[in-house]
């Protein structure tokens, strides 16, 4: 009689409507997706409509506080600070979403290939994981720019390769877990492949933990797009950027003080979002404490 595997429990699977009953009780994850839901809103607002145009400067108008006219102000090049918050958050997603990605495809990928073959080729990747992480993404930029110059495009590989490492060292420790599980012994004693188990039984239970990681490296992201602006290594002029605003603005912290405010609240609730987001959706995911609630 052929042996019949046994049925991998995924911690990933979510009943919807209970999902979300317990998801509109948890204060951290209202919030944080409420908090989320204004940035991308901004950012996809920014698409069809800003009050002012961001690229154009009125130098007679500069400096001037908020009014019915300009609802945040305008800088010392006389733009629009709303406009110029609403497409910055445009350049803060699209830099989020691509290193995010960047870590995630490639960090993923690394860390199922280390637990499902071990021996050296764990060891191998797991060292390129720590010296990976040698090089923080401020660093990664820096000698980006002196070889290819400044600019979003290697703010964004720079960004992305810091992913890398974090990805994989997560997703190779929760897949060790799943791999010592027995229903993976009677996959295997069915005759499924190492890439087959991988696919059909450890991805979809570790996908809670990669899910719940996604944001918190989104909020880093954000904030790593925000210093190398600052530096200039980042977004470059003419287009928009929290990070180069706070840069603009520091010159001008007594006159102006609310230039640095705006974007600097920008940044820190944009942060905060994601990171309340990720914390509830860890609550939320975790088998446990869904039980427990």
């Amino acid at each position: 009689m052929s042996a019949v595997p046994a049925t991998a429990p995924s911690t990933a699977s979510i009943k919807v409507p209970g999902f979300w009953r317990r998801a509109i009780q948890h204060r951290s994850f209202v919030i944080g997706g409420v908090l989320t839901l204004l940035l991308i809103l901004a950012a996809g607002v920014s698409l069809v409509w800003t009050p002012w145009s961001p690229y154009e400067m009125d130098i007679a108008s500069k400096l001037q506080k908020p009014s019915a006219a300009h609802w945040l102000g305008t800088d010392t090049f006389g733009r629009d600070v709303a406009s110029l918050l609403l497409v910055g958050a445009r350049a803060s997603i699209l830099v989020g979403v691509i290193a995010v990605g960047i870590g995630l495809t490639v960090g993923t990928a690394l860390g199922l290939l280390a637990a499902a073959r071990r021996g050296w080729v764990e060891e191998a990747i797991m060292r390129f994981a720590d010296f990976s992480m040698a090089f923080p993404a401020i660093l990664s930029a820096i000698m980006l720019t002196a070889v290819f110059g400044a600019g979003i495009v290697n703010a964004i590989i720079a960004i992305g390769i810091y992913n890398i490492p974090t990805f994989a060292r997560i997703t190779r420790a929760s897949a060790n877990a799943i791999w010592s599980r027995e229903y993976i012994a009677a996959a295997r004693a069915c005759g499924k492949g190492s890439f087959a188990i991988t696919m059909q039984h450890v991805l979809p239970n570790i996908s809670a933990v990669l899910i719940v990681q996604i944001t918190i490296r989104f909020a880093i992201a954000i904030l790593a797009e925000a210093a190398l602006s600052y530096l200039g290594l980042g977004t470059q002029p003419p287009q928009p950027s929290w990070g180069r605003m706070l840069s603009e603005a520091q010159t001008m912290m007594f006159q102006a003080p609310l230039l640095a405010v705006f974007p600097g609240v920008a940044i820190a609730l944009a942060v905060l979002g994601l990171n309340l987001l990720g914390d509830g959706l860890r609550d939320l995911l975790d088998p446990r404490l869904a039980r427990a609630r």
